[in-house]
């Protein structure tokens, strides 16, 4: 896998201690970054610490990303770990439940929203401003094919990375005078363990939907996300990027 130049640069990934999350880490480490980990699991980010094996490069911190007090206490943690923040990837998120709309679990759709949408607002709420102090950073917002097409059966996911997509898209705009860039990828199906929360009948339809015919890798999303972190990435912001096989189609 290629490197990219993220050399002295330190990275906050939400949802890092596996699947996108902890192979986006891998790529920034191997590309010279240091890394902080946020997940809500300790267990999982001890983990995946030991399976970096680079701990001089790597902080984590264990955060629920919809518990606003808790986002502010990580972040003066990792930038305290790291004497900085200059970019931050949002790949925490949960699938929701598969169920028609009029059936579903009142419950279930708040909690989604409030993860895949509330948790990235906080993130950035709490971030931007110390981005702001250096005039510089990057931020990759995760979203999904299912933001822009709306997939059957997911309303509650489909909704919030929906919400995902404008949110960056109002956040780039907000920016785009100063160095800090915000960009936005939407995936399509993703081999990692959040497959797992979808249904068989779900996955054929989201995989009938792309032409290549296949899931992606976690390193093909990585590689996306290591070029948008990048010093290189100056002229790209509130913009959506694609990685769908071929499903796009706006």
């Amino acid at each position: 896998m290629n490197s990219y130049d993220l050399n002295d640069q330190r990275a906050v990934i939400t949802g890092g201690a596996r699947g996108m999350g902890l192979g986006i880490a891998e790529l920034f480490l191997a590309s010279g970054a240091s890394v902080s980990l946020w997940d809500l699991s300790g267990e999982a980010l001890a983990t995946a610490a030991r399976h970096l094996n680079a701990a001089d490069r790597v902080d984590t911190q264990t955060v629920d990303v919809s518990d606003y007090g808790a986002v502010e206490t990580a972040t003066a943690r990792a930038r305290a770990a790291m004497g900085g923040i200059d970019i931050l990837v949002n790949a925490a998120g949960i699938a929701g439940g598969n169920m028609p709309l009029d059936k579903y679990d009142l419950d279930l759709w708040n909690l989604t929203q409030k993860v895949n949408v509330n948790g990235i607002f906080h993130t950035c709420r709490a971030i931007v401003p110390i981005m702001k102090e250096g005039d510089y950073g990057r931020i990759v917002n995760v979203s999904s094919m299912a933001g822009k097409d709306g997939n059957p059966n997911a309303s509650a996911y489909s909704v919030s990375k929906a919400a995902v997509i404008a949110m960056t898209k109002s956040l780039g705009k907000e920016l785009a005078t100063t160095g800090i860039r915000a960009n936005v990828i939407t995936p399509a199906v993703i081999e990692t363990p959040m497959v797992k929360d979808v249904t068989d009948e779900q996955l054929t339809y989201m995989l009938s939907k792309i032409p290549m015919g296949r899931m992606g890798t976690v390193e093909e999303i990585a590689r996306l996300s290591a070029w948008l972190c990048s010093r290189d990435c100056s002229y790209s912001t509130g913009a959506v990027f694609d990685i769908s096989g071929g499903r796009a189609t706006y």
